[in-house]
């Protein structure tokens, strides 16, 4: 039996609801400015149109962002923290990062912020954030990383020596729930510097700004009640109650545009969304905002003057009820109450025997993932057709980005893969993000599964939407072998697994299924086509080209996703069937379904039988076809279609068991192709992509040091490239690829995410999750050397387990304290209080280890969570 914590028994509660979700949490996001819904530009330039430093003084049209802040499920209501130096030009109300025409590796935040910890139900959460004493180094920031190239690292907040000498400030700010409408806000300031500093704190509160773009919307209003409260008023949340302890100053303005900075026409009046920047900063309009007792934006002001190494504390608490004494007894309490209720929680679902170190990445993993749910609000068909208020309707955007999509219209609760740099969803991540979700919320993870496969994300003819960049851009299709994941979690912990979520999954993803079939098998020959299928630069050249003759890409990943969806369709059949019979017949047609991908992905020049490796092939008329020796994760993407059918499973299948005989022997005396299948001792199937004799040939090549496997795991690109570059010439133009283990060297898709050499966590996830079924089928009568000119011969379930070893490396400390994840910048993680601060990267360096790209994508690196489950105590 499970053990029943206080938070599981929330949980409980919560799966009862339409949607699992509490009306209060982390939904806000950490950059509104910039993305594809604020843009209303005619030539699409999101970053120019609604740059960072309009985020201060411009409202938003289609949700809000804060630092450390919170909000309701629809961000009706928003809170968050504001502060101030005494030397800033603007309050610190939100990270700063740069566009992506600033940073030479494209945009990129520039902040010191931590997830330390959160649960499921969000009773608790801990974010901590580093505010420099000194001036922000805004211009030095984006000026040094405009003179870099492509070739340079990126220029970090670190290397500016804003943070030597400990002269910053820790803001370290909780959450504790009474109940999901009562919330107890703590925000310790602790000065790290040898002397005395000063600092404003700005606890604010304020509204979304609807009623400037929605007819008929009764305006909501935050108004005075007394000294230490303010009342807010909205006409869906009702009313609740801002208490906060006594503060120098109490300022209302409104969330409005400054019209004369955005737009040049005057002002209305002076409560702007920028007020208190002016009050507190430039001293200007204060008594005004002090005198005006009602507004959409209320902050109190706390100015502090903190000793060397103390701390200062404020308080506040929310709640829908008037409170006589809010911060009487028990408040401070329930901070410690719900810090032990976490740590009850973590301690249930965390394996037992790990070390201290482990046991702390995993937490922050979670903790990261659960932080990471976002208010995402967007109706493209709306956005389309109506002005933001400062630039007309443009009749470009009627056939231009999205346009496609005038169904999307999402108003929810997601998570993102990085609240800063993607604050918003993206089909494949998301499917990796719900399986650590369902780690410490199975059914969260179900529900997101479920809800992108909703009418108002899918399209009509099954495709679902990759980002709002281009929701019409192709992701892997990796959603049933997510649900599976999810549902393999949830039945090992509580015993049963939810054969109902599998059937609505299923109906939706049959839709997908199908959409793939008829619009990405060109020719009908089950050779699949996707164009960049997610891996950004992976290719010699853009694998979404538009080619202008006949020349035809024909992608051994796009062919081998569609064979792994294939066999995940079967395999959520056959759960199914085993508890509704009527679902055997379509584990019979994806049974087939994967035969025929097999076939072709084996039998069409996809598999080059010099090099023995899979690569992408271009056709082309009146030439034989050209494989792109490229040697990289795309030609091990056929390791990813493996599954084990049980001889329990076969024979309660009747039905299912004759069809797969009848097809077997029909196929092969007629001398047809038949996919890897074989039947260990008690009668069990392995069916695969790769043919046995073929196994062993990839897996030298992923388990050489030279090539694929490195210290942190496996790389995209073959290190084999770093001094054999591979060139290609199509239609005129030259293109090449080399090794590159660290930053992009090219500016494909924006420049800021590099697959060519790296170390991506969900391609590791997936590789040591097939090679495991190998394993656990093969046993020890297939042994490997690993790693390659090792001597050391290894079953594949120990190479499952040694990649596993590799890929949360990146994360421990050293024998020195060093973690590989930061690189030249251990120097500041090794500082008493920060060396249990852990980043999850987006990827990283192929040589080293040292994490790149986003630096808080614990949507997909939060994997290594279940990786740690997977192996738990082995550790």
């Amino acid at each position: 039996m499970p053990v029943m914590t206080v938070e599981h028994q929330r949980l409980i509660e919560n799966e009862k609801k339409a949607v699992p979700l509490v009306t209060w949490g982390p939904y806000l996001s950490e950059r509104q400015w910039a993305t594809v819904r604020e843009d209303y530009s005619p030539d699409g330039d999101a970053w120019h149109y609604f740059p960072f430093d309009h985020a201060h003084c411009r409202a938003y049209r289609w949700g809000e962002d804060g630092l450390a802040g919170i909000s309701d499920l629809f961000q009706n209501l928003c809170f968050g923290v504001a502060l101030w130096n005494g030397k800033d030009p603007i309050l610190k109300e939100r990270l700063f990062g740069l566009g992506n025409f600033e940073g030479n590796h494209g945009e990129d935040v520039k902040e010191l912020y931590y997830y330390l910890d959160n649960v499921p139900t969000h009773t608790y959460m801990e974010y901590l954030y580093k505010y420099p004493q000194q001036e922000f180094p805004y211009e030095l920031l984006r000026n040094e990383n405009r003179t870099r190239t492509k070739l340079d690292p990126e220029y970090e907040i670190l290397d500016t020596h804003v943070f030597d000498d400990n002269q910053y400030f820790d803001i370290l700010v909780t959450y504790a729930k009474y109940d999901d409408e009562d919330i107890c806000i703590k925000i310790n300031v602790h000065n790290r510097y040898y002397e005395n500093a000063h600092i404003t704190v700005l606890p604010t509160l304020w509204f979304y700004n609807r009623w400037s773009y929605t007819e008929d919307f009764t305006r909501p209003s935050i108004s005075f009640v007394n000294k230490n409260c303010v009342q807010t008023t909205h006409p869906r949340l009702g009313n609740h109650y801002l208490y906060f302890l006594d503060a120098n100053d109490r300022l209302f303005t409104e969330n409005e545009t400054n019209t004369a900075i955005i737009t040049g026409e005057p002002n209305k009046n002076i409560f702007t969304k920028d007020a208190f920047h002016t009050a507190i900063i430039k001293k200007k309009n204060i008594t005004a905002l002090r005198n005006k007792k009602e507004g959409t934006k209320f902050a109190a002001v706390y100015k502090l003057n903190i000793a060397a190494g103390e701390t200062k504390t404020i308080y506040c608490r929310f709640s829908n009820n008037h409170i006589k004494k809010p911060f009487g007894y028990g408040f401070e309490e329930i901070f410690k109450t719900r810090k032990h209720e976490a740590d009850d929680f973590y301690a249930a679902i965390l394996p037992k025997g790990l070390n201290e170190d482990v046991a702390n990445i995993q937490r922050q993993a979670i903790a990261g993932l659960l932080w990471s749910k976002q208010y995402y609000h967007f109706d493209v068909e709306r956005w389309l057709t109506t002005s933001d208020g400062i630039t007309p309707v443009s009749n470009t955007k009627a056939t231009g980005r999205d346009s496609e999509w005038t169904h999307l219209k999402n108003q929810d609760i997601i998570c993102m893969p990085d609240k800063w740099e993607y604050p918003w969803y993206a089909a494949w991540d998301l499917a990796f993000q719900t399986i650590s979700m369902a780690v410490a919320d199975a059914g969260f993870a179900k529900h997101q599964l479920l809800l992108i496969m909703r009418e108002w994300y899918m399209k009509p003819d099954g495709q679902l939407p990759a980002y709002e960049w281009n929701f019409s851009d192709v992701n892997p299709p990796v959603q049933a072998f997510a649900a599976l994941q999810v549902y393999y979690i949830e039945q090992k912990q509580t015993g049963k697994g939810d054969v109902q979520f599998l059937k609505k999954i299923f109906q939706k993803l049959l839709i997908n299924f199908t959409w793939w079939i008829n619009r990405k098998d060109r020719y009908g020959n089950n050779i699949f086509e996707g164009g960049f299928l997610g891996l950004d630069n992976i290719g010699v050249f853009n694998r979404s080209f538009n080619s202008k003759g006949t020349v035809q890409l024909e992608q051994a990943d796009g062919t081998s996703w569609m064979g792994m969806y294939a066999l995940n369709m079967m395999d959520i059949a056959i759960e199914i069937a085993l508890h509704d019979n009527s679902f055997e017949d379509t584990a019979t047609k994806f049974f087939e379904h994967f035969v025929l991908i097999a076939e072709a992905l084996n039998e069409h020049h996809l598999w080059n039988a010099e090099d023995k490796f899979f690569y992408d092939v271009l056709s082309m008329p009146g030439t034989d076809p050209l494989p792109l020796r490229i040697r990289s994760i795309v030609g091990l993407s056929p390791l990813f279609a493996v599954s084990n059918i049980t001889p329990d499973e076969r024979n309660k299948l009747s039905d299912f068991k004759k069809r797969i005989g009848w097809f077997e022997n029909y196929r092969k005396k007629n001398n047809k192709f038949w996919p890897n299948e074989e039947r260990g001792e008690q009668g069990e199937i392995l069916l695969s992509l790769v043919r046995k004799e073929r196994l062993p040939h990839l897996l030298e090549y992923l388990l050489n040091e030279n090539e694929f496997l490195s210290s942190g795991g496996i790389r995209a690109l073959s290190k084999f490239h770093e001094n054999n570059s591979y060139s290609v010439t199509l239609e005129g133009v030259g293109y090449t690829i080399q090794y590159d283990p660290g930053d992009s060297t090219s500016n494909m898709f924006g420049g800021n995410s590099n697959w060519r050499g790296p170390v991506w966590m969900p391609i590791n996830y997936l590789i040591i999750q097939s090679i495991r079924k190998y394993g656990k089928f093969y046993g020890d009568s297939l042994l490997v050397e690993c790693p390659v000119g090792s001597g050391i011969k290894m079953n594949l379930e120990e190479v499952a387990d040694e990649l596993t070893k590799r890929v949360i490396s990146l994360f421990e400390k050293d024998e020195e304290g060093k973690r590989k994840i930061y690189g030249d910048y251990n120097w500041f993680y090794q500082k008493p209080g920060n060396e249990n601060l852990i980043l999850f990267y987006e990827y990283f360096h192929g040589d080293n280890g040292r994490g790149l790209g986003a630096s808080h994508q614990t949507g997909w690196t939060a994997l290594v969570a279940e990786l740690i489950s997977e192996y738990g105590g082995k550790l």
